[in-house]
Parts: C-alpha cells; structure tokens; sequence
C-alpha cells in the first residue's frame, strides 16, 4: 500500500512541475509528459504515448487535463487519474488567478512583453520536436496509409487552411475502415486455417 501512496506522489510532483512550468499549450506538456513517464520512469511505452496523443487531441477539452486523466489512470487506476488532473490543474489556477488581480500591471509591462515573447521561440522548438517525434512514430509502423495521411493532412492544414477538426474526423473515419478491414482479413484468415484442419 506504501509502493501505491509514493507512486501517486511522483505523478502528483510530477504533474505539478509540468503544469507549472510549461508554457505554450499542450504539445509542449505532451512532450514533457513523454520524456518523463516514458524515457525517465519508463512508466510508458512509445506507442502507448502516441496513443495518448491522439486521444487527447481528438477529445473535447484541454490537451493537458485529457492527457493526465489517461496517463494517471494507466499508472494508478482512478486514483492515479485524480491525483493527475489535481496536479495538473493548481498550478495554472494559482497563476492565472495571481495574474488576473494584476492583469493591467502584466498587460502594460515591457519586461514581461520581452519574456512572453523570449519564450514564444523556445515553445516553436518543443513543438518541433514534437512534430519530429510523432512524425517518426508514424514512419516506425511501415504503413504507407499512415504516412500517406500524415502528409496528406500537413498539406490540407497548411495549404489549404482546412480546420483540424475535419482533419481529425476524416482521419478517425479512414482509421475505422482501416480497422474493420484488418478484423475482417483475420477472421476470414482464421476461418480458412479451421476449414484446412
């Protein structure tokens, strides 16, 4: 019972630091979250991570929040999904609710104009990472559909400004043929090795 209680505290400190210090929305947390449960703890694997990834996406609400209901509850059960949402959520509600009875001073001040812009570009390069990372993930599976969709879908954002949600839905549409086709190739693979025997 002692093992559970410390496992919940490291994804409780864990969360924190990352919500708290985490600027430019959920990719970047993303990715953090996959350095540290993945190549740090190794509570995860890659693709589970990846999994992550397009669930909280493609679900309605905040990248961070989706992310650390799943990974809390893969680690821990509910208590893990509980202890994750709270250590994701008090950091940017004490900050934001700290900023919001200073909001004129903030909003009017070059030093923290210069430091959110300062920061903008170290968020470009998570995010690129990110990208890369994903990216390659895609290209690890062997599936040309997969890579296909990928550029696909860079090329329609991109050039074409088709919004993301289509994107997504076009995607998980062409995922669950994808799917139904797999399981129907088995099943008939199956069926056929019983007539033989």
């Amino acid at each position: 019972m002692k093992k559970d209680y410390s496992k919940l505290w490291i994804l409780f400190q864990s969360m924190f630091v990352l919500s708290a210090c985490t600027f430019g929305g959920g990719f970047v947390i993303v990715s953090l979250m996959k350095k540290k449960y993945v190549e740090e703890l190794k509570w995860l694997e890659e693709d589970e991570m990846l999994d992550v990834t397009a669930i909280t996406q493609s679900a309605p609400g905040p990248l961070p929040v989706n992310a650390s209901v799943i990974i809390g509850y893969r680690i821990a059960g509910v208590m893990g999904a509980l202890t994750a949402i709270l250590g994701t959520i008090l950091p940017p509600m004490v900050i934001i609710s700290i900023i919001s009875l200073f909001y004129d001073q903030f909003r009017t001040n070059p030093y923290i104009a210069t430091a959110l812009q300062v920061m903008r570009a170290g968020v470009a390069a998570v995010i690129f990472d990110v990208v890369i990372n994903l990216a390659g993930n895609v290209v690890k599976t062997g599936r040309i559909l997969y890579m296909a969709m990928m550029v696909v879908a860079f090329v329609a954002t991109y050039l074409f400004d088709v919004s993301a949600m289509i994107i997504i839905f076009i995607c998980l549409g062409i995922g669950l043929v994808d799917l139904f086709l797999d399981l129907k190739k088995n099943t008939a693979g199956k069926l056929k090795k019983k007539g033989k025997v």
